[in-house]
């Protein structure tokens, strides 16, 4: 029976109560849905789900499956289903035997084992290996296998702690597709860790950016990229270019206004900004427009993609928020009417209801309805 979780105002201090790594997080991951925790190594996705998992303690607030405080409920008694890093297999037992582990552990009825152990190596499609051990197994096959064993035992949660980091580039979007696939066909609460942005698009319901133990954003995959909080998070999903501006009124009309004097009309800004107010402007590399007039970019490197090309480009070195900060302009090859050489010179116009506009500290969105997590 799958569960919501609630976790509210949890804390987690180390050595003694001297480092805090989670200073009170609150989330609420709902009854069936693929929940990705997403931030770079050291921001406490992972000690979240080992609270969750109770593999950790909690030294204040609390954690519940929809009504019930686990708290001070061992793990073996959470009826959680875990899937490592390292995959965590029994080298010396067969597929089979690896998947009914559980099963056995709760005494369950032979033609049960039986059945339930049959249905899940169909389901993640590991019945033709079932008699072979892990060492004549492929990576993603040892991955499968982890993952069947882990949900046979019909856990309320399922939780994977970077389950995909160990497989080869082509592997691992094979893999995060066929998680997605199984996740939906079980119906089973997942919470999923992992640092990789486009793994946390590919296959999540909804995604919470995490810094230095605190959410900065929760949203669906493309809330999350399209309408980031922060710059923090404009930045980690996705490339963003950031440039230096200031608000400006013209009657009834906003204007944000680049270093070059470029200026755009913005109809979404929320109400509380003021002319003269300086900002960021973020936009990313497939919001530019080629154009007469706009932000003067010079080439600097292009990498040919198939489908687009990705060139690296300079701008004035005023307009950027750092001078050495790398800045990216896409091309779609289904649109492109011309290419363009190192050092060639163009003018890119950036797409006023794509672009996202920060506070000049870069920690709150001015678009109206995009919110800091809190």
């Amino acid at each position: 029976m799958s569960v919501a979780i609630h976790v509210h105002n949890v804390v987690k201090k180390y050595d003694s109560g001297k480092i805090t790594i989670i200073p009170g997080l609150s989330v609420d991951i709902k009854n069936g849905e693929f929940f990705t925790l997403l931030g770079p190594s050291g921001c406490g996705k992972t000690t979240l789900l080992r609270m969750i998992a109770g593999f950790s303690s909690v030294e204040d607030g609390e954690i519940r499956f929809d009504d019930q405080v686990i708290n001070e409920i061992p793990a073996y008694k959470r009826n959680i289903g875990m899937v490592f890093q390292n995959y965590a297999i029994f080298p010396h037992l067969t597929v089979k035997q690896n998947v009914e582990y559980g099963l056995k552990l709760r005494k369950l009825p032979k033609a049960d084992v039986h059945k339930r152990t049959e249905e899940i190596m169909g389901v993640v499609q590991i019945d033709p290996y079932k008699e072979r051990l892990p060492e004549k197994l492929s990576g993603g096959q040892q991955q499968r296998v982890a993952l069947a064993r882990a949900i046979v035992i019909r856990p309320n949660v399922l939780l994977m702690d970077e389950p995909l980091s160990n497989l080869d580039a082509k592997l691992r979007v094979d893999m995060r597709t066929a998680i997605r696939d199984i996740q939906k066909d079980v119906g089973i609460t997942t919470v999923y860790v992992t640092h990789d942005q486009e793994e946390a698009l590919a296959i999540s319901d909804r995604i919470a950016v995490m810094k230095e133990g605190t959410i900065q954003q929760v949203g669906n995959p493309r809330e999350i990229y399209t309408r980031p909080a922060n710059t923090f998070v404009s930045s980690f999903i996705g490339h963003s270019n950031f440039f230096k501006g200031i608000i400006r009124f013209k009657g009834n009309e906003k204007r944000v206004v680049f270093q070059n004097g470029y200026s755009i009309s913005m109809n979404n800004l929320v109400d509380d900004v003021t002319d003269g107010q300086n900002v960021i402007i973020a936009v990313r590399p497939e919001q530019f427009s080629i154009a007469d007039t706009g932000l003067k970019a010079t080439i600097s490197k292009s990498t040919f993609l198939g489908q687009y090309i990705n060139y690296e480009v300079t701008f004035q070195e005023e307009m950027t928020m750092d001078a050495g900060m790398s800045c990216e302009f896409v091309q779609d090859l289904g649109h492109a009417n011309q290419f363009y050489d190192l050092h060639n010179q163009l003018y890119l116009a950036p797409k006023s209801e794509k672009i996202n506009v920060f506070t000049e500290d870069g920690e709150r969105s001015l678009i109206k309805g995009v919110k800091k997590y809190d």
